[in-house]
């Protein structure tokens, strides 16, 4: 008895970790991930340069992006931060 009501505090310190630090991290993730697996061509993004660009091309591992109207660029998709939403 007296070694449960030792290993209790760990319990509820795990316990208190994953439901503050470990299940949000997970959700985030997988929100990130379901974003950049839904990015189609003329999707604006911003990346992790803080850089917004306009997707000319969906590629398995990259994204061709249009900086402006004569400069195609190619980056990973782990570079997009966000999509970016007009504001107006």
């Amino acid at each position: 008895m007296e070694i449960i009501s030792q290993l209790l505090p760990f319990v509820f310190l795990i316990a208190i970790m994953y439901f503050v630090i470990i299940r949000p991290q997970q959700k985030e993730a997988k929100s990130r991930k379901e974003m950049i697996g839904a990015l189609a061509k003329g999707d604006k993004v911003v990346t992790a340069g803080g850089v917004i660009v306009i997707i000319h091309k969906v590629e398995e591992n990259f994204l061709s992006v249009k900086i402006n109207d004569d400069t195609i660029v190619k980056i990973t998709k782990e570079a997009v931060s966000r999509k970016y939403e007009d504001e107006a």
